[in-house]
Protein backbone atom coordinates (compact mmCIF):
# COMPACT_ATOMS: atom_id res chain seq x y z
CA UNK A 1 0.00 0.00 0.00
CA UNK A 2 1.34 3.35 -0.90
CA UNK A 3 -0.12 6.28 1.66
CA UNK A 4 0.55 9.89 0.70
CA UNK A 5 1.10 12.08 4.06
CA UNK A 6 0.25 15.85 3.40
CA UNK A 7 0.37 18.41 5.90
CA UNK A 8 -1.49 21.60 5.08
CA UNK A 9 -2.13 24.66 7.06
CA UNK A 10 -4.74 26.95 5.00
CA UNK A 11 -4.69 25.37 1.97
CA UNK A 12 -8.18 25.48 1.10
CA UNK A 13 -8.05 26.91 -2.23
CA UNK A 14 -5.68 24.37 -3.72
CA UNK A 15 -6.85 21.32 -1.66
CA UNK A 16 -9.25 19.58 -3.45
CA UNK A 17 -7.30 20.06 -7.03
CA UNK A 18 -4.50 18.33 -5.21
CA UNK A 19 -6.73 15.25 -4.21
CA UNK A 20 -7.75 15.01 -7.42
CA UNK A 21 -3.84 15.32 -8.69
CA UNK A 22 -2.68 12.55 -6.42
CA UNK A 23 -6.16 10.13 -7.69
CA UNK A 24 -4.74 10.59 -11.17
CA UNK A 25 -1.47 9.06 -10.11
CA UNK A 26 -1.03 6.40 -12.83
CA UNK A 27 0.04 2.99 -9.87
CA UNK A 28 0.56 -0.30 -10.96
CA UNK A 29 -3.10 -2.75 -10.04
CA UNK A 30 -0.33 -4.46 -7.06
CA UNK A 31 -0.37 -0.80 -5.54
CA UNK A 32 -3.30 0.13 -3.09
CA UNK A 33 -3.26 3.93 -1.90
CA UNK A 34 -4.68 5.63 0.96
CA UNK A 35 -4.47 9.62 1.50
CA UNK A 36 -3.30 11.40 5.30
CA UNK A 37 -4.32 14.82 5.35
CA UNK A 38 -2.60 16.39 8.45
CA UNK A 39 -4.55 20.11 9.15
CA UNK A 40 -1.90 22.08 11.06
CA UNK A 41 -4.40 24.46 13.45
CA UNK A 42 -5.56 25.92 9.92
CA UNK A 43 -8.01 29.17 10.31
CA UNK A 44 -9.75 28.81 7.05
CA UNK A 45 -12.58 26.17 6.57
CA UNK A 46 -10.02 23.44 5.62
CA UNK A 47 -10.98 20.89 8.26
CA UNK A 48 -14.86 21.30 6.78
CA UNK A 49 -13.39 20.63 3.20
CA UNK A 50 -11.05 17.69 4.80
CA UNK A 51 -14.23 16.10 6.34
CA UNK A 52 -16.17 16.15 3.15
CA UNK A 53 -13.44 14.93 1.50
CA UNK A 54 -13.07 11.96 4.00
CA UNK A 55 -16.63 11.21 4.29
CA UNK A 56 -16.89 10.79 0.13
CA UNK A 57 -13.85 8.89 -0.06
CA UNK A 58 -13.03 5.57 2.21
CA UNK A 59 -8.94 6.21 1.35
CA UNK A 60 -8.68 9.18 3.04
CA UNK A 61 -7.71 9.89 6.85
CA UNK A 62 -7.58 13.54 8.47
CA UNK A 63 -5.52 14.21 11.73
CA UNK A 64 -6.42 17.51 13.08
CA UNK A 65 -4.31 19.03 14.99
CA UNK A 66 -4.99 20.98 18.28
CA UNK A 67 -3.05 24.50 16.99
CA UNK A 68 -0.31 25.15 14.32
CA UNK A 69 2.77 22.96 15.58
CA UNK A 70 4.67 24.05 12.36
CA UNK A 71 5.40 22.04 9.20
CA UNK A 72 7.87 19.41 10.58
CA UNK A 73 5.27 18.94 13.58
CA UNK A 74 2.83 18.26 11.56
CA UNK A 75 4.31 16.22 8.78
CA UNK A 76 5.51 14.20 11.94
CA UNK A 77 1.92 13.62 12.56
CA UNK A 78 1.13 12.37 9.10
CA UNK A 79 4.03 9.64 9.63
CA UNK A 80 3.27 8.61 12.94
CA UNK A 81 -0.10 7.67 11.57
CA UNK A 82 1.50 6.29 8.49
CA UNK A 83 0.90 1.62 8.16
CA UNK A 84 1.73 1.15 4.54
CA UNK A 85 4.25 -0.30 3.01
CA UNK A 86 5.55 2.90 1.23
CA UNK A 87 5.21 6.59 2.12
CA UNK A 88 5.20 9.45 0.40
CA UNK A 89 5.15 12.73 1.85
CA UNK A 90 4.39 16.34 -0.06
CA UNK A 91 3.44 19.81 0.44
CA UNK A 92 -0.53 20.49 0.17
CA UNK A 93 0.23 23.89 -2.49
CA UNK A 94 0.74 22.07 -5.27
CA UNK A 95 4.15 22.66 -5.69
CA UNK A 96 5.65 19.22 -5.18
CA UNK A 97 4.46 18.00 -8.98
CA UNK A 98 2.68 14.40 -8.28
CA UNK A 99 3.64 13.10 -11.87
CA UNK A 100 6.98 12.73 -10.52
CA UNK A 101 5.45 9.98 -7.79
CA UNK A 102 5.94 6.98 -10.69
CA UNK A 103 9.26 7.46 -10.97
CA UNK A 104 10.04 7.52 -7.54
CA UNK A 105 8.55 4.43 -7.46
CA UNK A 106 10.29 2.72 -9.99
CA UNK A 107 13.42 4.17 -8.59
CA UNK A 108 12.37 2.39 -4.98
CA UNK A 109 11.64 -0.88 -6.81
CA UNK A 110 15.06 -0.83 -7.78
CA UNK A 111 16.52 -1.38 -4.78
CA UNK A 112 16.20 2.26 -2.73
CA UNK A 113 14.49 2.83 0.36
CA UNK A 114 14.56 7.00 0.55
CA UNK A 115 13.87 8.73 -2.97
CA UNK A 116 14.38 12.73 -2.31
CA UNK A 117 12.97 15.38 -4.68
CA UNK A 118 15.79 17.80 -5.57
CA UNK A 119 14.42 21.49 -6.51
CA UNK A 120 16.67 22.50 -9.96
CA UNK A 121 15.02 25.47 -10.35
CA UNK A 122 13.48 27.89 -7.70
CA UNK A 123 13.00 30.48 -9.82
CA UNK A 124 9.12 30.06 -10.65
CA UNK A 125 8.74 29.37 -6.98
CA UNK A 126 10.62 31.30 -4.98
CA UNK A 127 12.41 35.39 -4.69
CA UNK A 128 16.02 36.43 -4.88
CA UNK A 129 16.60 36.25 -1.39
CA UNK A 130 14.96 33.19 -0.45
CA UNK A 131 16.99 31.26 -3.34
CA UNK A 132 20.30 32.79 -2.09
CA UNK A 133 19.53 31.87 1.65
CA UNK A 134 18.30 28.45 0.80
CA UNK A 135 21.55 27.85 -1.07
CA UNK A 136 23.67 29.83 1.70
CA UNK A 137 22.43 27.51 4.26
CA UNK A 138 22.80 23.89 2.60
CA UNK A 139 26.07 24.93 1.54
CA UNK A 140 27.08 25.81 4.80
CA UNK A 141 25.24 23.04 6.82
CA UNK A 142 26.99 20.53 4.56
CA UNK A 143 30.50 22.31 5.39
CA UNK A 144 30.14 22.02 8.91
CA UNK A 145 27.43 19.75 9.92
CA UNK A 146 27.25 15.75 10.70
CA UNK A 147 25.32 14.87 7.35
CA UNK A 148 25.71 16.58 4.13
CA UNK A 149 22.24 17.66 2.41
CA UNK A 150 21.88 18.12 -0.93
CA UNK A 151 21.01 21.36 -2.14
CA UNK A 152 17.25 22.06 -2.99
CA UNK A 153 16.16 18.97 -1.09
CA UNK A 154 12.85 19.52 0.28
CA UNK A 155 10.09 17.51 2.32
CA UNK A 156 9.12 15.71 -1.46
CA UNK A 157 9.96 12.08 -0.81
CA UNK A 158 9.27 8.30 -0.89
CA UNK A 159 10.44 6.41 2.13
CA UNK A 160 10.07 2.48 2.38
CA UNK A 161 8.64 1.09 5.66
CA UNK A 162 11.86 0.10 6.91
CA UNK A 163 13.19 3.83 6.76
CA UNK A 164 10.18 4.86 8.21
CA UNK A 165 10.49 2.73 10.93
CA UNK A 166 14.30 3.84 11.57
CA UNK A 167 13.35 7.61 11.25
CA UNK A 168 10.06 7.53 13.78
CA UNK A 169 13.14 5.98 16.78
CA UNK A 170 14.79 9.21 15.99
CA UNK A 171 12.82 11.07 19.41
CA UNK A 172 14.61 14.86 19.00
CA UNK A 173 12.02 17.34 19.79
CA UNK A 174 13.43 20.03 17.19
CA UNK A 175 12.68 17.82 13.96
CA UNK A 176 14.40 18.72 10.75
CA UNK A 177 13.77 15.70 8.49
CA UNK A 178 15.95 16.45 5.68
CA UNK A 179 18.95 15.97 7.97
CA UNK A 180 17.33 13.13 9.53
CA UNK A 181 16.33 11.14 6.40
CA UNK A 182 20.49 11.52 5.35
CA UNK A 183 21.25 10.66 8.61
CA UNK A 184 19.51 6.97 9.12
CA UNK A 185 21.79 5.92 6.09
CA UNK A 186 19.60 3.81 3.80
CA UNK A 187 20.06 3.62 0.60
CA UNK A 188 19.01 6.74 -1.28
CA UNK A 189 18.27 8.36 -4.43
CA UNK A 190 17.58 11.46 -5.48
CA UNK A 191 15.30 13.09 -8.25
CA UNK A 192 15.42 16.19 -9.79
CA UNK A 193 12.26 18.39 -10.36
CA UNK A 194 11.04 21.63 -11.32
CA UNK A 195 8.71 23.11 -8.69
CA UNK A 196 5.55 24.11 -9.95
CA UNK A 197 3.69 27.67 -9.22
CA UNK A 198 1.46 27.18 -6.04
CA UNK A 199 -2.11 26.13 -7.29
CA UNK A 200 -3.79 29.13 -5.30
CA UNK A 201 -3.02 31.87 -2.27
CA UNK A 202 0.43 32.69 -0.97
CA UNK A 203 3.23 30.98 0.76
CA UNK A 204 2.04 30.57 4.27
CA UNK A 205 6.01 29.48 4.51
CA UNK A 206 7.53 33.27 6.02
CA UNK A 207 11.24 34.50 6.38
CA UNK A 208 10.99 33.83 10.39
CA UNK A 209 9.43 30.10 9.93
CA UNK A 210 12.35 29.77 7.60
CA UNK A 211 14.29 30.77 9.87
CA UNK A 212 13.35 28.78 12.36
CA UNK A 213 14.03 26.02 10.51
CA UNK A 214 17.25 26.54 9.30
CA UNK A 215 18.08 27.18 13.04
CA UNK A 216 16.81 23.63 14.07
CA UNK A 217 19.02 22.58 10.98
CA UNK A 218 22.26 24.11 11.78
CA UNK A 219 21.68 23.29 15.57
CA UNK A 220 20.64 20.03 15.61
CA UNK A 221 23.19 18.61 13.00
CA UNK A 222 26.75 20.55 13.87
CA UNK A 223 28.65 21.78 16.97
CA UNK A 224 30.06 24.11 14.56
CA UNK A 225 29.04 27.10 16.44
CA UNK A 226 30.81 26.49 19.89
CA UNK A 227 33.52 26.13 18.14
CA UNK A 228 33.59 29.40 16.81
CA UNK A 229 34.18 30.80 20.41
CA UNK A 230 37.60 28.77 20.63
CA UNK A 231 38.79 29.83 16.96
CA UNK A 232 38.03 33.44 18.19
CA UNK A 233 39.76 32.35 21.36
CA UNK A 234 42.63 31.88 19.47
CA UNK A 235 42.70 34.78 17.23
CA UNK A 236 42.45 36.94 20.34
CA UNK A 237 45.45 35.64 21.69
CA UNK A 238 47.64 35.89 18.51
CA UNK A 239 46.71 39.33 18.15
CA UNK A 240 47.87 40.11 22.12
CA UNK A 241 50.94 38.57 21.07
CA UNK A 242 51.48 40.75 18.11
CA UNK A 243 50.66 43.49 20.68
CA UNK A 244 53.48 42.16 23.17
CA UNK A 245 55.98 42.03 20.56
CA UNK A 246 55.16 45.51 19.23
CA UNK A 247 54.92 47.01 23.05
CA UNK A 248 58.53 45.43 23.52
CA UNK A 249 60.24 46.29 20.74
CA UNK A 250 60.11 49.99 21.43
CA UNK A 251 60.91 49.37 25.19
CA UNK A 252 64.18 47.11 23.90
CA UNK A 253 65.01 49.55 21.26
CA UNK A 254 64.81 52.81 23.70
CA UNK A 255 62.00 54.24 22.35
CA UNK A 256 60.43 54.80 25.22
CA UNK A 257 58.85 57.82 24.89
CA UNK A 258 56.99 57.24 21.54
CA UNK A 259 54.88 54.55 23.24
CA UNK A 260 51.41 56.97 23.68
CA UNK A 261 48.62 55.14 26.00
CA UNK A 262 46.30 53.59 23.34
CA UNK A 263 43.24 54.44 25.11
CA UNK A 264 41.44 54.33 21.31
CA UNK A 265 42.74 51.12 20.92
CA UNK A 266 41.89 49.79 24.28
CA UNK A 267 38.09 50.58 24.10
CA UNK A 268 38.27 48.75 20.25
CA UNK A 269 39.37 45.73 21.70
CA UNK A 270 37.29 45.93 24.68
CA UNK A 271 34.13 46.47 22.75
CA UNK A 272 35.30 43.90 20.24
CA UNK A 273 35.91 41.06 22.51
CA UNK A 274 32.37 42.26 24.76
CA UNK A 275 30.78 41.62 21.59
CA UNK A 276 31.99 38.18 20.75
CA UNK A 277 31.71 37.08 24.33
CA UNK A 278 27.59 38.13 23.69
CA UNK A 279 27.68 36.33 20.87
CA UNK A 280 28.69 33.13 21.70
CA UNK A 281 26.93 33.60 25.20
CA UNK A 282 24.01 33.63 22.80
CA UNK A 283 24.96 30.61 20.75
CA UNK A 284 25.77 28.32 24.01
CA UNK A 285 22.15 29.67 25.37
CA UNK A 286 20.47 28.59 22.24
CA UNK A 287 21.84 25.09 22.70
CA UNK A 288 20.68 25.03 26.58
CA UNK A 289 17.32 25.92 25.47
CA UNK A 290 17.42 23.17 23.15
CA UNK A 291 18.48 20.83 25.55
CA UNK A 292 15.63 21.97 28.08
CA UNK A 293 13.13 21.47 25.40
CA UNK A 294 14.37 18.08 24.81
CA UNK A 295 14.38 16.63 28.70
CA UNK A 296 10.97 18.23 29.42
CA UNK A 297 9.72 15.88 26.79
CA UNK A 298 6.33 17.25 25.62
CA UNK A 299 4.92 15.96 22.70
CA UNK A 300 6.07 17.22 19.68
CA UNK A 301 2.23 17.24 18.07
CA UNK A 302 -1.34 16.89 20.26
CA UNK A 303 -4.05 15.40 18.23
CA UNK A 304 -7.44 16.98 18.57
CA UNK A 305 -9.78 14.79 15.67
CA UNK A 306 -8.67 11.68 13.65
CA UNK A 307 -11.37 10.55 11.19
CA UNK A 308 -11.80 7.95 10.41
Amino acid sequence: MIEFVVPLFNERESLMRLHRQLQEVSLSREYTRRYIYVNDGSTDDSQRLLAELAAADKDVTVIELSRNFGHQAALSAGLDAATGDIVISLDGDGQHPPSLIPEMLKLHEGGCDIVQARRMDERKSAGFIKRLCSRAFYRILSSVGEVEIAEGSSDFRLLSRRALDALRRLPEYHRFFRGMVVWIGFPTAVIPYEPAMRMEGESKYTYRKMLHLAADGLFSFSLMPLRIGLLLGLGFILAAAVELFYVAYFWLSGFRELLVPGWSSLILILTVSSAINMILIGILGIYVGMIFREVKRRPVYLVRSKTP
